[in-house]
């Protein structure tokens, strides 16, 4: 009797232990509409195909093979997952041949849960890409000297309603050989307010934040603006104080940097542009202070031979910022970019079948306090040769739920989101890792 109370006991555990490890696998934020296969010309619906790989719980690799359909032979394939979000908004996920897919981002994902309501788009998705907040007024092409208008080139490449990566060849055109270029998408928000999103070469563009994208029904009005935009002190960020130097010797430059808003142009940052040299001979860098529209610190960091434009910052053409007593240093005030809502628990570096922890390393990284564009030699170490790799960030949000953050090869990181970035107080002894490259969902442990 007691054997079989225990058996009894030991299933039942196991069985909870199962059903927690499902749940936890499926708490992803996106929930699956609909699932296509193929190209621009030919593409199948597979929505049902994709739920029998689901229900099998392993990542796989997108091919023709495994979609068990071949639409367009002889020529690129990718799925497309159509899926919405927390906030009710659609989004599409593509996958071109060749990618893993693991579906750790999608809700139900093992059970299959999904997609059964009737689905009325295509292969450019229902609303998807035409429910963002900002409607589009103009696009630019360029740099700051010598730039284009893209914005009927934008619209014919927005109806296509696909992610394209960005460089001269995007538009068929150069205006300024041999130097950095970039698009800037001026558009409207909802509140009537301007602002402008600028995109490096080397960008994914997809459009997701801009409202009518896949229809092309925007542009239509004339535009007054340029290359800096018609509400050019439209930005989001109100400046507190400008400091330039290096960690050991640095100066306020704020009263000289507002001088040089008054003029509103854009210029090349060094020593001379504040006509002092705090750290003669050594690498210095301008930091600047601002406060965000929640009301959030954030500083901005710029590398001598960085090109100032100062968009992003409200009443910069003016000079009317930085007033206020300014009681931080070389570190900022408050905590700046100490205040994100999330706390890291874990950071790993790689690709799905080789990847290293790299909590450590970030860490140090995170207590310099400042943006670094991401790649192997980041964390001195390259554990996949050859193969695309991405860093993920897996973090616990202020309901205790974990969330995971990806970032490609290639992507910059500031940590703005992160709580304690700039004191690397996270990830420590306390706080172990017990998940896996995809992610575990769990709760941690009441003391």
């Amino acid at each position: 009797m007691l054997n079989t109370r225990l058996a009894i006991f030991l299933m039942l555990a196991w069985s909870l232990v199962l059903l927690g490890t499902v749940a936890a696998q499926d708490a992803g934020q996106y929930v699956i509409l609909n699932a296509q296969y193929g190209s621009e010309r030919n593409h199948v619906d597979v929505t049902a195909r994709l739920r029998e790989l689901a229900r099998a719980d392993r990542p796989f690799h997108v091919n023709h093979d495994t979609m068990a359909v071949d639409p367009d032979q002889g020529r690129s394939k990718s799925l497309r997952v159509f899926a919405r979000g927390p906030n009710g908004q659609e989004r599409m996920f593509e996958f071109p041949d060749g990618s893993v897919f693991d579906g750790a981002q999608f809700r139900s994902w093992n059970r299959g849960d999904w997609g059964n309501q009737p689905w009325n788009g295509g292969w450019n998705g229902g609303t998807y890409n035409d429910a963002g907040q900002y409607l589009i007024l103009s696009a630019q092409y360029g740099d700051e000297r010598h730039h284009v208008d893209v914005t009927n080139r934008l619209r014919e490449l927005a109806r296509t309603d696909r992610q394209f990566r960005l460089d001269y060849r995007t538009f068929g055109v150069d205006p300024d050989e041999g130097h950095a270029k970039a698009l800037r998408i001026f558009a409207q928000g909802p509140n009537g307010q301007e602002r402008m999103f600028e995109y490096r070469d080397g960008s994914v563009i997809d459009g997701a934040q801009f409202s009518s994208w896949g229809s092309g029904a925007w542009g239509t009005a004339s535009w007054n603006g340029g290359w800096n935009g018609s509400n050019y002190d439209a930005g989001e960020y109100l400046i507190l104080s400008a400091q330039y130097g290096s960690e050991r010797h640095h100066v306020d430059v704020t009263s000289r940097l507002k001088e040089m808003a008054r003029q509103d142009r854009v210029f090349r940052l060094d020593y001379r542009t504040f006509g002092v040299d705090p750290d003669e001979g050594h690498a210095k860098a301008l930091r600047i202070f601002a406060r965000g529209p929640n009301g959030q610190e954030r500083m901005f960091e710029y590398q001598d031979n960085s090109t100032i434009d100062g968009s992003m910052f409200r009443g910069w053409g003016t000079g009317e910022w930085g007033a206020g007593g300014w009681s931080g240093n070389w570190n900022g005030a408050g905590n700046t970019g100490d205040a994100g809502q999330y706390l890291i628990v874990s950071a790993q570096y790689g690709s799905e079948r080789r990847h290293v922890d790299v909590t450590s390393r970030l860490k140090e990284l995170a207590r310099q306090d400042r943006q670094f564009r991401l790649d192997y030699r980041t964390f001195g170490v390259d554990p996949d040769k050859g193969h695309a790799k991405v860093l993920r960030i897996y973090a616990r949000g202020p309901n205790g739920r974990e969330r995971m953050f990806e970032y490609q090869d290639g992507s910059v990181i500031d940590g703005a989101m992160f709580r304690g970035w700039g004191r690397g107080d996270w990830g420590g002894p306390n706080d172990r890792w017990s998940g896996r490259w995809e992610g575990e969902e769990r709760e941690r442990e009441r003391q």
